[in-house]
């Protein structure tokens, strides 16, 4: 299959990024644009011609469908995010999409119909690019999206979420969708974003997880004063705080090691001027681990740390966590069969855990969820250099169709 694949992605991966394409390059696809309604418009219409029965939900969700032949209310669903973020990449999201039509069409044309159902999904949005919101599709499958939640809400032109999405033919709900209960497995194939399948030379990553996030906005407030008059032992320095805070903290979570990760990734000094002592410092964390335990052992301390180092220094400290995402395990029976067949077909694969958020972490609390990775080059994503191989492209869509196999044409 892998020839066929191969041949079917330098086809179709250039027709399905046409749409939405940035002048300047990459990719632009923000949820209930004219750009997004294209492509989804676009994709049904090719379903539709491949034989697949096509559909939208409520939101804007696309489905491409082959019915069961034995157990028809089952279905084995795969597919992944159509949106972009802004002037990214061609892979991240649509492919796992594009994957899922091209393995369910050449299952069906060696094998015929499926005994249970199985669908591709092009779902809505996931990356919370041009609304404040995230996960917005697959949440509406499972009834956790409120629309109370983005009735208001615009993007950064002014536009409300409501009027962008009854521009593209979609009504906001009065109240939460009844969530799907047919689903019996989902499966996303997507690439990797990051670099350690290419590191480690291997084709394909098996995912046995998602990271748990903890998220801070931390205010530390000194004292602005003169930078030749204040001597040292008097000055409340907010960026020499901060500077301890970030050396302890990263020195802490690299002895701690992998899979814990820890970024400061944003430092606003006050005044920011050359000859002022900064009186106040806003910084953000980004704390990203597996474990819950681990993750919430480690921030606790960290919280701590911070305090004590404040203490010391006379700087006042607010910490605002924001974001507490738990860490999301995939299911355990389908990681072991997904591995098992790779064992079995000699893919080049590695079981690892995703540093980033996916769709799936939505859907495993619901129904049984695996991930496929594939690598990404040098590690690049949400940049127009977004690439991976064509021949590991093809591996991804090869693995992904004898996963499905597995899961909706056998009994």
């Amino acid at each position: 299959m892998l020839k066929h694949f191969h041949t079917a992605i330098e086809k179709t991966l250039p027709w399905l990024s046409s749409f939405g394409a940035d002048p300047t390059g990459g990719m632009t696809r923000l949820l209930y644009s004219p750009e997004w309604l294209e492509t989804q418009q676009q994709f049904k219409q090719q379903m539709a011609e491949s034989g697949l029965e096509t559909r939208f939900d409520a939101v804007g969700n696309l489905y491409g469908r082959l019915t069961g032949s034995s157990y028809p209310d089952e279905v084995i669903l795969s597919g992944s995010h159509i949106d972009t973020v802004i002037n990214g990449g061609n892979l991240d999201g649509q492919f796992g999409a594009l994957a899922a039509w091209l393995a369910i069409c050449h299952l069906n044309e060696i094998y015929g119909p499926p005994v249970r159902t199985v669908e591709a999904v092009a779902l809505a949005e996931e990356e919370g690019s041009r609304f404040p919101y995230v996960y917005w599709g697959s949440k509406n499958i499972f009834g956790q999206a409120n629309p109370d939640d983005v009735k208001d809400i615009q993007d950064a032109k002014g536009v409300g979420f409501v009027d962008a999405m009854r521009d593209c033919g979609f009504e906001l709900p009065t109240a939460p969708l009844p969530p799907r209960r047919d689903i019996k497995a989902f499966v996303e194939l997507h690439i990797e974003q990051g670099c350690v399948l290419e590191n480690l030379g291997k084709s394909i990553g098996v995912v046995n997880a998602i990271v748990g996030q903890r998220r801070y906005t931390v205010t530390l407030s000194g004292e602005a004063n003169h930078a030749g008059t204040t001597p040292m032992s008097y000055r409340r320095d907010t960026v020499h705080a901060f500077s301890r805070i970030c050396c302890e903290a990263t020195a802490h979570a690299k002895a701690l090691g992998d899979p814990l990760v820890l970024t400061f990734g944003k430092v606003e000094p006050q005044p920011n001027t050359v000859n002022v002592v900064p009186g106040k410092t806003v910084f953000t964390i980004d704390c990203r681990h597996t474990d819950a335990k681990t993750l919430h052992q480690f921030t606790r301390h960290l919280e701590e740390e911070m305090r004590a180092i404040c203490a010391e220094m006379n700087i006042d400290i607010d910490i605002d966590r924001w974001m507490d995402e738990a860490p999301v395990p995939m299911d355990t029976q389908l990681v072991a069969e997904l591995a098992a067949l790779c064992e079995k077909e000699r893919i080049n694969y590695r079981i690892m855990h995703s540093g980033a958020g996916h769709d799936a972490q939505i859907f495993a609390p619901q129904v049984p969820t695996c991930m496929i990775f594939m690598p990404s080059i040098k590690g690049i994503s949400h940049n127009p250099a977004e690439r991976t191989h064509i021949h590991d492209l093809a591996e991804g869509v090869n693995t992904l169709a004898l996963m499905l196999y597995q899961l909706a044409w056998q009994k």
